[in-house]
């Protein structure tokens, strides 16, 4: 007598969970996201920022050194606000920069840091190991940064923004801003861009812990 025909039973745990599901990687964006909307929360109004009556030529440069140190203590997220702008704008301008950058941060998310530790990398039938995918990210990133037109376009936004925000930090009158040395020594200029790259480490390194 024949054996009954066996059904193929698809196993649940056998079936890879997709990166972007993994609670590290929904962690690390919930963490980012609070900590972006708490330093926005202290944006200072843009009217004050360009307030043509507190507009004035420094007379020496260490009144002017004087003023951005003030200024950027206050107006702090505005700043990164304008040096966002200038990055995005400039790859917005470039477009293939921008793919460029979009997919080396999909490749270091998906396929390291966020990537679930049961879940190979297998390419054309090659399995590569943990250590093998960072030394090419890290590869892949120096050759993106410092060896193409992206690095240079990134180092260019920066600058012009920078330069923005010295100016008007040199010609702003701090006068009118008050801001206790308590507030100035706890809350620099990048400090919430400091409190989002704790968050994002903090979400990452159990999945790195396990990696090394």
């Amino acid at each position: 007598m024949a054996s009954p025909a066996t059904l193929p039973i698809s196993n649940p745990q056998s079936e890879s969970q997709p990166p972007i599901a993994t609670p590290a990687f929904r962690n690390f964006l919930s963490r980012l996201n609070a900590t972006v909307r708490h330093g926005l929360s202290q944006r200072r109004p843009w009217l004050e920022l360009i307030d043509r009556s507190a507009f004035s030529r420094p007379d020496t440069l260490s009144e002017a050194a004087s003023r951005i140190r003030k200024n950027f203590s206050y107006f702090r997220v505005n700043y990164v606000s304008l040096l966002a702008l200038s990055l995005a704008l400039s790859l917005l301008s470039h477009p293939f920069s921008l793919l460029v950058l979009l997919s080396l941060l999909a490749a270091w998310l998906f396929l390291y840091l966020f990537r679930p530790s049961d879940q190979p990398v297998v390419v054309a039938g090659r399995t590569f190991s943990d250590r093998e995918i960072l030394g090419i990210l890290v590869v892949s990133t120096i050759v993106v940064v410092f060896l193409t037109s992206v690095g240079s376009l990134l180092i260019s936004a920066l600058l012009v923004g920078l330069a923005v925000v010295c100016t008007h930090g040199a010609f702003r009158m701090p006068e009118d801003l008050f801001l206790d040395d308590q507030e100035q020594a706890s809350t620099g200029f990048l400090s919430f861009l400091g409190g989002a790259a704790s968050s994002a480490a903090a979400a990452a390194a159990p999945v790195v812990a396990t990696r090394v």
